[in-house]
């Protein structure tokens, strides 16, 4: 009997003794309660604004000149027509540039981001990680979007094994 307790409470013990630890945290939340994160946002909301008030202005004059293009087509010669549809086309491609400039990826809005936004977050990325640091966590798991692993103790990334595994070095 008492061979059994002491294997039990050795395996108790040596499962206790290389359980991870792990903390979830809601970055969402976080960002939310920084005056400076929130300061950031109205920020980059004015440019977005002011950006899209300006492709929707382009927009408004392009739509405008399809309705007179629409209007005048019939009474148009064949080389005016041309003419006209070649204008048409290259605002449509001006406008979808502007959007893409302004809108697409690594656009205006990106780029603006990255430039007010982008430090509140590596703040808050860098507390995170002392916090995990300190406290001893192996993983943080964020909430927010889903779960996602924000910090995990490198110790434990095995992804060089793989590598070695497929044969890569």
């Amino acid at each position: 009997m008492k061979k059994i307790f002491f294997i039990l409470i050795s395996c108790i013990l040596f499962t206790a003794s290389h359980a991870q630890r792990y903390a979830v945290i809601d970055t969402k939340y976080i960002l939310g309660k920084l005056p400076e994160y929130k300061e950031a946002q109205q920020k980059l909301d004015q440019f977005s604004a002011q950006w899209q008030q300006e492709i929707d202005q382009k927009s408004a004059a392009l739509d405008k000149m399809y309705k007179e293009y629409d209007a005048e087509k019939v009474m148009l010669s064949d080389d005016l027509r041309k003419k006209r549809e070649d204008e048409l086309f290259n605002a449509d491609k001006e406008l979808k540039d502007l959007q893409r400039k302004r809108f697409g990826y690594e656009g205006d809005v990106f780029k603006k981001r990255q430039e007010l936004i982008k430090p509140i977050e590596d703040k808050v990325y860098n507390a995170v990680q002392k916090l995990a640091v300190s406290k001893l966590y192996d993983f943080i798991l964020d909430k927010s979007e889903g779960i996602t692993v924000i910090f995990a103790d490198p110790k434990l990334d095995k992804s060089d094994d793989v590598l070695r595994e497929l044969g890569v070095k």
